[in-house]
């Protein structure tokens, strides 16, 4: 968890710094995204790959060099001179992200059954979701601190993923498997990354740097499809596939997917546009704004630790879920109202239905597909739904990011319009230019939380349609079970 953590915050950390930070480096507007979404594009690329190694490799060896890879571009960030070396920093941190976040959740599934496993998820999806939303208070505490100064936002991590290396050094002990003639998927990896990297890359860029109708959009997303379609067929035919598609044709694993990828998209919206919101629209530091979305944090820690113990007494995970998935699309909608004026208070309740759906369904949607699985699948099993999680947040980023700004900027034309203002010589310091940006960012912001819950929807529906089952109390499944005797709730003999 102390990795996880660390991780984790890094993703979301630099979010209320990056202007201080872009300005720092001498950036543009388009290099500004891309110090995020470099290193989410390479989390969510490599998490696949990262699953399918842990099942053929030791797993603490390979948590072991997420972490040293982690440290090394975090200080490679820290010490950036330029926005070009900092982007390539963080897409190199980003391929360890992604390996922290699968290997700690699938060496946790190779020590503890599913049933008691329920209890650590909560904890984990407590970490998650935390260090996901507490990353933009941090970092605004570091910018609004003037003896510390951004490159902390990269060096606070390291000491902490230091501490994270010497502990699992000393107290992870896990079985390592060895298997004869073991065929690592190349092609497949390859073409996976390379299908999904173009896909990401594209939606970074659509609307801002070229139209959704040209020329660029139908290569970028013929070309990702095809690329996704020929990995496919590798997959289908390849020995050791990275995502193993028995797997992924099951319906627990095709529903959990689904979820994920709804609530990746609601879960990192909230932490890149709530921030964005009250810096912008309601006129707070980055440290105010970091602090006024703690009925968010408070929300996740105490559904997914509540949820995590119930889980674990009962065996029953999709009442957990389902609730989980109705609580996040509330959530969602009530901040789809919102505007630069509206009360703290149902702000507050919003964020807190947001977080308690977070924390529900965060990781209770791996837990799940991990019940459904062998060991020896686990790995690829558990990265195959975070792989998609992922994906959800990075296209959740981009597409809301691109909605917003398009919003912003109509709403701020209208604005000036309307007071007979022109924008190019306007003092934007004054009462009225600032009243104009104020209003444009708290409906641009509603409008984005409209699309999360729309989003967050879809998890409700694959709740609902998710098989009732009962964690096992075995660690494995045994060899030959039949697909009936999978979903049973008698436990099988250790």
């Amino acid at each position: 968890m102390l990795a996880l953590f660390v991780s984790t915050f890094s993703s979301t950390i630099v979010s209320s710094a990056l202007p201080k930070i872009i300005g720092a480096v001498h950036g543009s507007q388009t290099q500004y995204t891309w110090v995020v979404t470099a290193s989410l594009l390479t989390t969510t690329a490599t998490t696949p790959i990262w699953g399918k190694l842990a099942d053929l490799f030791s797993k603490k060896v390979l948590v072991q060099v997420a972490i040293a890879i982690f440290i090394l571009s975090a200080l490679a960030s820290g010490v950036s001179q330029t926005a070009t070396q900092l982007i390539a920093a963080r897409a190199v941190q980003g391929i360890a992200v992604g390996g922290v976040q699968a290997l700690v959740q699938i060496s946790l599934a190779a020590m503890i059954p599913p049933r008691e496993r329920g209890r650590y998820s909560g904890y984990i999806s407590s970490v998650t979701a935390t260090s996901t939303i507490g990353g933009p208070l941090l970092g605004g505490v570091i910018v609004d601190t003037s003896w510390l100064g951004w490159r902390w936002c990269f060096f606070i991590g390291i000491p902490i993923a230091i501490a994270a290396l010497l502990l699992l050094q000393r107290t992870l002990n896990l079985a390592v498997i060895r298997r004869e003639n073991v065929k690592i998927d190349y092609l497949g990896a390859t073409l996976i990354s390379a299908g999904v990297s173009v896909l990401l890359i594209w939606v970074s860029f659509v609307d801002n740097s070229f139209a959704w109708a040209s020329w660029q959009t139908a290569a970028m997303v013929s070309g990702g499809l095809a690329l996704l379609l020929v990995a496919v067929w590798v997959e289908w035919r390849a020995a050791e596939p990275v995502v193993p598609l028995a797997i992924v044709r099951q319906r627990t694993t095709a529903l959990a997917i689904v979820g994920s990828l709804a609530v990746g998209t609601a879960m990192f919206g909230a932490s890149v546009f709530l921030s964005q919101y009250f810096q912008l629209s309601r006129g707070h530091s980055p440290t105010e704004a970091g602090l006024l979305t703690i009925p968010m944090m408070v929300g996740i820690l105490i559904a997914s630790t509540v949820a995590g113990r119930l889980i674990s007494r009962t065996g029953k995970i999709k009442p957990f879920v389902i609730t989980g998935a109705v609580l996040l699309t509330a959530g969602c909608a009530g901040l789809g109202t919102i505007d630069y004026q509206t009360p703290m208070l149902f702000l507050s309740v919003s964020m807190l239905c947001v977080g308690m759906g977070v924390g529900m369904t965060l990781q209770n949607l791996v837990l799940m597909v991990q019940n459904t699985v062998q060991l020896k699948d686990v790995g690829a099993a558990s990265s195959t739904v975070t792989f998609f999680r992922s994906l959800g947040g990075t296209i959740g980023v981009s597409v809301l990011g691109a909605v917003l700004a398009r919003h912003v900027q109509d709403q701020i034309a209208k604005g000036l319009a309307s007071a007979g203002l022109s924008g190019a010589s306007e003092n934007t310091r004054s009462p009225a230019m600032q009243h104009i940006v104020r209003v444009a960012y708290g409906d641009a912001t509603a409008q984005v939380f409209l699309l999360a819950a729309v989003a967050a929807a879809f998890a409700v529906i694959a709740a609902l349609l998710l098989q009732p089952v009962r964690l096992r109390s075995s660690l494995d499944l045994a060899e030959k079970t039949p697909p009936a005797a999978v979903q049973a709730s008698v436990p099988l003999s250790d």
